[in-house]
């Protein structure tokens, strides 16, 4: 297992991590299998989503920011609650497959560090398993 550190520059961003996710698989020499990644943050998850458009990211922000406001009368009283929402509506782990040693993703995918919470220091778990 390695792990991908990323240092998130605002409150809410989608930091594209496939550069450094793509890095760990070619160390490994895995040509053939599956690459799980895991955030171990309450605040922060993982994605796939269009890497090509920008505007993309500002959409899926916009969209969760509308599910769950920074302002509303939650319970947590940390003032990042509606972090915590957005980490468990987009998810923490993922599975990708590896095939000739590359993550398969689709012609404009990519993967992406959601920050809900920063800026902070985060950190991205991969675990390739060859197969």
């Amino acid at each position: 297992m390695e792990q991908i550190e990323v240092n998130t520059q605002t409150r809410k961003e989608f930091r594209d991590i496939t550069a450094q996710v793509q890095e760990v698989i070619r160390r490994s020499g895995v040509r053939e299998g599956i690459c799980y990644l895991f955030c171990p943050h309450t605040t922060a998850g993982l994605t796939v989503n269009e890497n090509y458009d920008p505007t993309v990211r500002q959409d899926l922000g916009m969209v969760l920011d509308q599910i769950a406001p920074d302002q509303f009368p939650y319970r947590h009283t940390e003032g990042n609650a509606d972090a915590h929402v957005k980490t468990s509506l987009v998810g923490s782990h993922l599975a990708l497959f590896i095939s000739e040693g590359r993550l398969v993703l689709g012609t404009w995918q990519g993967v992406f560090l959601a920050e809900f919470d920063g800026p902070r220091r985060r950190k991205v778990l991969v675990k390739v398993i060859p197969g």
